[in-house]
């Protein structure tokens, strides 16, 4: 081949190799934008080494023009220690989303403008889901649909070597999610704004969590706001301070000025502030309607409180009531019975508790509550120390109580009016389950006491049946020295064993004293009516002898219920006196079974037998005019009876409601000074009524008061 052919032959494949070159150069971008899922990692590890954080992609899907998509991008953050707090690393995980960005240099469009040697870019990032964990805690952060700014100065530095240098983050928190075992933070809304010319100190703005939930359940707590800023005090470089904050705690607001969280020793010192609420905002008391409220009044405190690690203290908290606040309770008729006043200055004082959260291979367990003590009602309350286990069947605790004037504070209405006092102490064992609560063996009495009034309701009537008819008789039971075990099941049944030391009835005309009452009483134990009242194993001294009731069950709806009366050993002559007899005089000792029906305000008595339980003695004193006047037949019974010596006394009573009464009695004995005191057999019977036997016994007062009455009037004019 000649000069000239290996000329043209060197200028034809110089042509192709420029042609082939070219064409590289015109598919590299295509190559590049094609391969880039594949070395999209090895991109970001170049441009994040030496960083404090690293990131993971996957899923990379082929980019635009400006943004691209992804599966996942997991980033890993470490912050180093700081004297304040040690090496920590968090995991930031992306789910299913898109990264796109723009260039703020409008004149050189799209990647070529980092032909520039600095160029700003905005970068949003957007995803499905993000889901932050800490390294060392069991706390995870959830958010939906989150989107993430960010300005990011990126420089070329030698060739394709590029730098990128973040200028400002941005992030709005809505509707996020902490949760750490079984505990749950829901609707977290917070605002990020971090910028390096603030040398990335988060500025001042409102964190709120609106429900803590605990096993799905919603908790007292909620509502939770403050204001937050990460910026530190240069003094106390070791405190994040929260300011302005406010929760709701049993759907009541308590707010405190500022938290101070020392991030060295993992502590933090606050007083919530607790001003007028409700008592119906409290679970358990807002039971009831508008009409029959279970609580009224408000109530006001302060709690001091300390955290450390996993430990709360409470220190010296108070609680105040103010005028009006009580709990009622009601019959079932829907009508106020019994009161428990609350108001005061300061109902409780000197409340102090420690709680700690417990944990178990690291993972929290449940709470521990222990030194719980307060000043209550002027006494003292404490609890033994409670372990809180959502896993467990049973919270069980004691209450200890000393000298707490709670019967200063209660009050009754209605058919019954009361006046007492005198301090309460004891101690009362709770089980707390998710069916309610339950109490066992519950002991708590007092050394005062107090008058329970029965109140008869006011009747108008004229002046004689004033005299002749009944006068309203208000009954006052006079007791002391209460001293009560009661036991509780979670169904609400409830038994109550009681003692006194006295019980006193007294009326207008005259009074009646049992001694040591005690017995059984049983509320709400019969589901099939739970208006059943039981009281058993009742007994108590009378008049020197003892009476008993073996069980009395009572329906307060319908008013209606029977039982027997045991007496024993009850000297004849106070049943005689009891009975209104002025010229009987016995000596020994009676006892029987008296069987009781009540309806409503009436009762009778039916098959009656009390029977001397020994020998005796009767005299019946009558005069001269008296014997006189009778028969011979009633003249010999006034003769044996003035000095009997019996041997036998058997006697039945019966009563109708309507107060008229039989008693038949029958005597075996003699007279000494009588009939050469042979053997006399009397059989008597005895037919009155007994109510108007209790009406004529206070004719006497009746006309006086009525005379005081017309004096009044009188003097008025």
């Amino acid at each position: 081949m000649d000069k000239k052919g290996k000329v043209i032959l060197r200028k034809k494949g110089a042509l192709r190799i420029l042609l082939a070159l070219l064409l590289f150069l015109a598919l590299l971008p295509t190559a590049a934008w094609f391969f880039f899922p594949w070395y999209a990692q090895s991109l970001v590890n170049r441009a994040l080494e030496g960083k404090p954080f690293r990131v993971e992609v996957s899923g990379v899907e082929l980019p635009g023009i400006s943004g691209v998509g992804y599966r996942s991008i997991k980033i890993f953050f470490t912050t180093p220690p700081d004297g304040c707090s040690d090496t920590a690393t968090c995991t930031f995980s992306f789910t299913n989303g898109l990264l796109s960005w723009h260039f703020e240099n409008r004149d050189t469009p799209g990647f070529g403008s980092l032909l520039l040697n600095v160029v700003n870019a905005a970068f949003t990032l957007e995803a499905d889901s993000l889901t932050v964990k800490p390294g060392t805690e069991h706390v995870t952060f959830i958010d939906c649909k989150p989107q993430i700014k960010a300005s990011i100065e990126i420089s070329r530095k030698k060739g394709f070597t590029l730098s990128f240098t973040p200028l400002s983050a941005a992030y709005t928190i809505k509707g996020a999610t902490i949760t750490r075992e079984k505990l749950r933070l829901e609707d977290v809304d917070f605002k990020v704004r971090l910028s390096a010319a603030e040398h990335w100190q988060q500025q001042l703005d409102t964190l709120h969590i609106a429900k803590l939930l605990n096993e799905g359940n919603p908790s007292p707590a909620g509502n939770f706001k403050a204001l937050f800023g990460s910026k530190r005090d240069p003094l106390k470089p070791c405190i994040l301070t929260l300011t302005d904050c406010s929760m709701e705690l049993f759907h009541w607001k308590a707010s405190t000025d500022r938290i101070d969280y020392d991030l060295k020793k993992k502590q933090s010192r606050f007083t919530l502030a607790m001003a007028q609420i409700p008592l119906t905002k409290i679970p358990g008391y807002n039971r009831g309607s508008s009409k029959t409220p279970f609580a009224s009044g408000r109530i006001s405190g302060y709690i001091p409180v300390e955290f450390q690690d996993s430990t709360v203290l409470v220190r010296n908290a108070v609680v105040m009531a103010e005028k009006g606040s009580k709990i009622v309770f009601y019959s079932r008729k829907h009508k106020p019975w019994l009161s428990l006043n609350l108001e005061g200055n300061e109902v409780v004082k000197h409340l102090n508790a420690r709680i700690i959260l417990n944990s178990h291979n690291e993972k929290l367990s449940g709470l521990a509550l222990s030194d719980l003590s307060a000043t209550l009602f002027g006494g003292t309350i404490a609890s033994t120390p409670v372990s809180i286990d959502p896993s467990a069947k049973a919270t069980l605790l004691t209450l200890k109580l000393n000298k707490l004037k709670l019967l200063d504070r209660v009050r009754m209405y209605g058919d019954f009016k009361s006046s007492m006092n005198g301090p309460v102490s004891g101690s009362i064992p709770l089980s707390i389950t998710n069916n309610g609560f339950s109490i066992r063996n519950a002991h708590l009495k007092s050394s005062g006491g107090g008058t329970i009034t029965m109140v008869e309701p006011s009747k108008k009537q004229s002046a004689s049946e004033r005299i002749f008819g009944r006068q309203k008789q208000d009954a006052d039971y006079i007791f002391s020295e209460p001293d009560l075990v009661l036991n509780r099941l979670s169904n609400g049944s409830t038994t109550i064993t009681f003692s006194l030391k006295k019980l006193r009835r007294k009326t207008n005309e005259r009074e009646m004293l049992i001694t040591l009452p005690k017995g059984k009483l049983m509320l709400w134990h019969n589901r099939l009516n739970l208006d059943i009242v039981s009281l058993s194993d009742f007994s108590a001294g009378f008049f020197d002898g003892t009476i008993a009731i073996r069980h009395f069950d009572y329906d307060m709806a319908k008013e209606k219920g029977e039982t027997s009366l045991r007496i024993n050993n009850i000297p004849l002559q106070k049943l005689l006196d009891l009975q209104g007899a002025k010229k009987i005089y016995a000596t020994g000792r009676a006892g029987g079974n008296i069987p009781i029906k009540m309806n409503g305000k009436l009762f009778e008595i039916k098959d009656a037998g009390i029977n001397a339980e020994q020998s005796g003695q009767i005299i019946y004193a009558t005069t001269p005019e008296e014997r006189a006047a009778a028969n011979q037949g009633l003249r010999t019974t006034y003769e044996a009876l003035s000095n009997f010596l019996y041997v036998e006394l058997l006697s039945s009573i019966n009563m109708s409601p309507d107060g008229n009464s039989t008693m038949t009695i029958k005597i075996k004995g003699n007279n000494p000074d009588f009939r050469s005191g042979r053997p006399i057999e009397l059989n008597l019977n005895v037919q009155q009524n007994l109510l108007d036997l209790m009406r004529s016994l206070s004719i006497s007062s009746n006309i006086e008061q009525i005379i005081s009455e017309k004096a009044l009037q009188k003097r008025g004019k």
